[in-house]
Formats: structure tokens, sequence, C-alpha cells
């Protein structure tokens, strides 16, 4: 059953006061649940940093430890190849130490035989011409046996060879019709080369050119 409340019958007054209270509560209680929901997303947020700066560091120290094994096994190659080198110069020194020795062991070896025919030869009681001449041929021979046994090779620039101030010592120049300018005329004195290395140049005389002016063609060395 309805009750219709008088027109004139007046509501009883409200209380404002009591309204804004309910209203600011209200209000605080939602920002209490922002704030929850803010600090409990921002610490999400937070945990997830966390977690990539950690996978980070993780892969950081991986990728160092890799590097550090590589450098390792580097280092050590390094340290194997320069003893290896070290060890490889030091078998090389020795071995041309006792080339170098050796060397001059076989040559003078081989000079003894050249040293036993000239005490001999000075032992002789009875001594003539030819023998004292065969004796000679033979020290000569052996001599020139021992020096081509151990690379010695004369220098003897014959048959008018051109001059070569490499090999050959120039003691005079003299003018000649019969010589090429340049050229040499005759040997003095033998040179000798050890291995292509100049022992003793050859001391020479030289042309000067025909002094009538008419020139010859020079023998080149072969």
């Amino acid at each position: 059953m309805n009750q219709n409340i008088p027109q004139d019958q007046e509501l009883p007054p409200q209380n404002p006061t009591a309204n804004e209270e309910i209203i600011t509560n209200e209000k605080d209680e939602n920002q209490v649940v922002d704030e929850t929901v803010i600090s409990s997303e921002t610490e999400n947020i937070s945990n997830d940093a966390d977690d990539d700066f950690r996978q980070q560091i993780s892969e950081f120290e991986t990728q160092l430890a890799t590097a550090n094994k590589e450098i390792a096994k580097l280092k050590d190659g390094f340290l194997r190849a320069k003893a290896e080198v070290e060890n490889v110069r030091r078998i090389a020194g020795e071995e041309n130490l006792k080339a170098k020795k050796f060397a001059v062991e076989n040559f003078a070896k081989d000079l003894l035989a050249a040293k036993d025919s000239l005490e001999a030869a000075l032992n002789a009681k009875e001594q003539t011409i030819e023998n004292f001449y065969n004796g000679v041929d033979l020290i000569l021979k052996q001599l020139n046996a021992a020096f081509e046994k151990n690379n010695l090779l004369e220098v003897n620039p014959i048959n008018q060879e051109k001059f070569n101030p490499n090999y050959h010592q120039a003691i005079q120049m003299v003018p000649s019709a019969e010589v090429a300018k340049d050229c040499v005329i005759s040997v003095l004195q033998k040179g000798y080369l050890i291995a292509d290395r100049v022992l003793r140049p050859a001391m020479v005389i030289v042309s000067a050119g025909n002094p009538e002016g008419t020139s010859q063609e020079p023998n080149q060395q072969n």
C-alpha cells in the first residue's frame, strides 16, 4: 500500500559536513588503491629490469671467460713458437760454428800432403834437378787439388781479358797496339776466390790503348 507523503510535509534537513566527509573518504580510498596499483606495477618493472641486468651481466661474464681462455691459448701458442724459434736459432748457431770449424779442419788436413812432400824433398840426400822439378810439380798438384776441393779458385785473367775491378787490381797501365784499351796485358800475381768471395785480387798490367788511335776489340771473360 503506497503511502503518500503530504506535500506540505518537509524533509528532514541534510548534514553537508557529513556528505563532504563521505566524499573525502571515498577519494582517499581510491587514492590508496591507485597508489597500491602503481607501487605494484613499479615493483614488477623494477624486478624485470633487475632480471635483464643480471642476464646481461651473466652474458658478459661468459664472454669474458671465453675471451680469457682464448687469450691464454694464444699466449701459450706464442710462448711455444718463441721457444721453438730460439731453439732453432741456437741449433743453427751451433751448426754454423761446427761448419766453420770443420771447414778449416778439412782444409788443413788437405794441406798436410803438400807439407809432407816438402819435408821429404828437403830431407832427400841425393837430389837431381829432374827429381827436384818432379817433386815441386807434385806439391803444386797437391795444393791445387786441396784448393779445388775447398772451393778456392784462381783468378787468372789471360787471353787479353777485360779488366774487372771486382777481381783485378791494376798495377800499371801501358800503351799497347796489340791489346785493346782496358784489357789485361799480363798477370803479375794470380788472385783467388773462396765461395765467390775475393780472397785476393789478381795483380795485372792493363792496356791504355793504341797511342796511334787504332782500336782493338776486348775479349770478354767467360
